[in-house]
C-alpha cells in the first residue's frame, strides 16, 4: 500500500534522508505518479493542457511533465459562480491529486462552486526535473486559461480563487503575492488576463524557503541543492504580501511534523499587518497532509468553518445545494 500524503512529505523533510532518497527513487517514482497523478475524469468535466505545442516552455515529453488542467464545472444553469483553482500538494516532486486534488473538486462542486485542478510541473529526486519558475509560470498560466474562459463556463471572473494543500499551498501562496495584470501586448488572448486570484485558501502550506522554518523537501526540489538567497526570499512569501493580495483562510496545526505551523502563522501576521483580511485556525494536534480530513471528526472540523468563510465572501451560495 502506498503512504499517505503525510508519509511520502516527511520522508525527505530533512537533509539526512537524501541519500536513501535518491536510492529509492527509480522504485517508488512510477508508482506513486501512477497511484496519484490522475483523477477520474466523470461526463462532465474535462482536462486541458495549459500550453500548446507551439509555445516556448520547458517540458519534457513523458506525461508526468506535461502539465494539465482538470476542470469540474457545474452544469450550464448554474452560470456567474464561483471558481477555485486547486493545487495539490506533494514536495515539489510528486502530487496527492486525489485526496489534496480531486476529492477537493467535488467539494466545491457540492457546495456550488466551480473547481479545477493542476498538475502542475515537478522536480524529481536524482536533480534533474523542473526548477522555479516553471511552477509559477503553471499556475500563472492556469488562472489565466480560467479567467480568459469564465463566460464559456459559467464563472463570475471576479470570484476566481486558488486553494493548495503543502507545497501546493505554497503555490497558492505564490499566485497571491507575485500575480501580475497580463500582458495587453501579448498575441496569446489568454497572457492578456490578470492572474490575480480573489480569494486564497491555504492548508498546512509551505511559505518559508529560509534555514528557519523552511520544509527542506520542498525548498530543494524547487530551487536545487544550493538555492540562492534571493530565491529563497523572493519564494518566502510572508515577506511580498502586497495591498491586493486577497483574503486568506489558513488551517495548520500545531504539532505538524513536515511544515512547521510557524508558516502559517507568518503568513497570517503579514496579512494582518497590511490590511489584508485573514482568518486562521490551527488545531492543536494532528498528522501532515490530511487533506479534508473526512474520517477525523475533529480535523474535519476546518472543512466546515472554511464552508461559512466561503460563503461570507459569498463563494458559495447561502443556500448551496
Amino acid at each position: 500500500m502506498l503512504s499517505s500524503p503525510s508519509e511520502r512529505v516527511g520522508i525527505y523533510s530533512h537533509p539526512k534522508n537524501e541519500k536513501f532518497m535518491l536510492q529509492l527513487k527509480h522504485l517508488i517514482w512510477p508508482l506513486l505518479f501512477l497511484a496519484t497523478a490522475f483523477p477520474a475524469i466523470s461526463q462532465n468535466n474535462f482536462e486541458i493542457k495549459i500550453y500548446t505545442d507551439s509555445q516556448a516552455v520547458s517540458m519534457g515529453l513523458a506525461e508526468e511533465d506535461i502539465p494539465v488542467l482538470y476542470a469540474y464545472l457545474l452544469d450550464k444553469k448554474a452560470d456567474g459562480r464561483a471558481a477555485v483553482l486547486i493545487f495539490p500538494g506533494g514536495g515539489y516532486t510528486i502530487l496527492s491529486m486525489e485526496k489534496e486534488g480531486s476529492e477537493v473538486a467535488k467539494w466545491y462542486n457540492e457546495r456550488g462552486a466551480n473547481a479545477f485542478v493542476l498538475k502542475y510541473r515537478l522536480g524529481k529526486f536524482d536533480g534533474s526535473g523542473f526548477k522555479h519558475p516553471d511552477m509559477m509560470q503553471d499556475g500563472k498560466r492556469a488562472m489565466r486559461i480560467i479567467r480568459s474562459n469564465a463566460a464559456k463556463w459559467g464563472i463570475e471572473p471576479n470570484k476566481i480563487g486558488v486553494m493548495g494543500f503543502s507545497a501546493g499551498g505554497h503555490m497558492a501562496s505564490v499566485i497571491s503575492t507575485h500575480f501580475d495584470d497580463g500582458n495587453p501586448e501579448a498575441a496569446d488572448a489568454v497572457e492578456r488576463e490578470s492572474c490575480l486570484p480573489n480569494f486564497s485558501v491555504l492548508a498546512y502550506p509551505v511559505i518559508s524557503m529560509n534555514d528557519k522554518y523552511a520544509h527542506w523537501g520542498s525548498r530543494r526540489f524547487l530551487l536545487g541543492p544550493t538555492p540562492r538567497q534571493e530565491d529563497m526570499d523572493f519564494l518566502s512569501t510572508h515577506q511580498h504580501i502586497r495591498s491586493q493580495t486577497p483574503p486568506t483562510f489558513l488551517f495548520h496545526t500545531s504539532d505538524d511534523k513536515s511544515v512547521a505551523v510557524q508558516n502559517s502563522v507568518n503568513y497570517y501576521l503579514a496579512l494582518r499587518e497590511a490590511g489584508i483580511p485573514a482568518e486562521m485556525h490551527i488545531f492543536e494536534h494532528g498528522p501532515h497532509g490530511v487533506g479534508l480530513a473526512p474520517n477525523n471528526e475533529t480535523l474535519s472540523q476546518w472543512t466546515v468553518l472554511l464552508e461559512k468563510w466561503l460563503m461570507n465572501w459569498k463563494v458559495f451560495p447561502v443556500k448551496a445545494k
